[in-house]
């Protein structure tokens, strides 16, 4: 067999994990190999090594292909949907036909709020208790649901970074083990000039929910004072996100410092309730505000995604006055979102026209003085 070994891999994208341990050999060699399935994304599962196959040349072989139209196989919004039945949240009996058919009902108010901008997606093709990983560059073979463009990362290289511009982008994301949908705070017309800001609250355990409504409540009036409306979104997780609206004039550098120097502030005055950076020594027992998911190239969870959580909740848009009634911030499952559609969302109460203007910065430095 040594005739038959390679230094380089004849595969264009091998996983690191893989790659460490493989041994190459030329793609001229014909083994028979046994597998209980092939997955969506064209890896073998649970595939046993049976012998060399010498009776055959390896231009003979071709990929097995799954049949065109299989029970389990069904079509949503234009894209192919395989292993419907698979169970994806074992402890809410939650398939992955459930998941595609909720973002299939979420995709036309999604479309509005996450479709074009840059969107990382957490994946995990073997359900929530298998791998998951999070992945923003596109591959090869992608849905055609899901578009892409060239980014330039501060590297200075540029990629192509996946976005959703249909309806169908968020479906063809769940036939791929998406559960999970994370957008960055501008779209791609003008990338540049961020749409939105995003104060992500993250309690230390042991704290209570109402500690996190406090802490939503104290920015929410930081940023009244200064002449800005926000809404709360709880996440699905622990946690809530005071989202402010904005029209988009302030580029990332502006909208990343006054969200440090709010966030700064508070912990400033309240530090044994609250912190602003990312130690984890220094946020025992506090609520970290964590204002970088103001930078070019951050993400936040996308309002409407599911989270990969147990009991499968959905990050929701809410009122000031629902938040203070609410007991925890996973309490929403799609269920009870898919019931909000037949009403306003609470992110479309606040007219983009408010903006981080000079006029709200000198108010910031005054109240911060006074």
């Amino acid at each position: 067999m040594n005739d038959k070994s390679r230094q380089t891999s004849p595969f264009e994208d091998v996983p690191d994990d893989v790659a460490d341990s493989a041994r190459w050999l030329r793609p001229d060699m014909v083994v028979e190999v046994e597998y209980a399935e092939l997955t969506d994304q064209g890896i073998l599962r649970h595939a046993v090594f049976k012998g060399v196959r010498e009776d055959k040349e390896g231009r003979m072989v071709k990929l097995e292909k799954q049949p065109e139209n299989p029970d389990n196989t069904t079509t949503v919004l234009g894209v192919m949907i395989s292993n419907a039945d698979r169970v994806v949240f074992p402890d809410a009996g939650c398939t992955k036909g459930d998941i595609v058919g909720y973002y299939e009902k979420a995709s036309d108010r999604m479309l509005g709020l996450a479709g074009s901008r840059p969107v990382s997606l957490l994946r995990c093709p073997d359900g929530r208790d298998g791998d998951c990983f999070f992945q923003k560059h596109a591959g090869k073979g992608f849905p055609d649901g899901i578009d892409t463009m060239d980014l330039k990362e501060s590297s200075g290289k540029t990629e192509p970074y996946m976005v959703i511009n249909r309806r169908a982008g968020f479906v063809a994301a769940a036939q791929m083990g998406t559960i999970e949908f994370h957008t960055w705070g501008s779209r791609k017309d003008m990338l540049e000039k961020p749409d939105r800001l995003v104060f992500d609250l993250d309690p230390d355990e042991g704290l209570s929910f109402s500690d996190v409504k406090e802490a939503a409540e104290a920015i929410r009036a930081l940023l009244d004072r200064v002449g800005l409306d926000c809404v709360p979104m709880v996440t699905g997780g622990k946690g809530v996100h005071v989202i402010v609206p904005l029209r988009r004039t302030a580029g990332w550098e502006t909208v990343s410092v006054f969200s440090r120097t709010v966030a700064s502030y508070l912990a400033s005055k309240e530090p044994e309730r609250y912190v602003a950076t990312m130690s984890k020594a220094k946020r025992k027992n506090r609520i970290f505000i964590d204002w970088l998911r103001n930078d070019r190239g951050s993400t936040a969870i996308a309002p409407y995604s599911v989270r990969a959580r147990k009991g499968a909740p959905v990050a929701i848009p809410v009122s000031w006055k629902e938040l203070a009634g609410l007991e925890a911030a996973n309490v929403f499952d799609m269920g009870e979102a898919l019931k909000r559609f037949d009403k306003p969302c609470p992110l479309d109460s606040i007219p983009a026209r408010q903006s981080i203007s000079l006029d709200v910065v000198d108010k910031l430095e005054h109240f911060m003085g006074s």
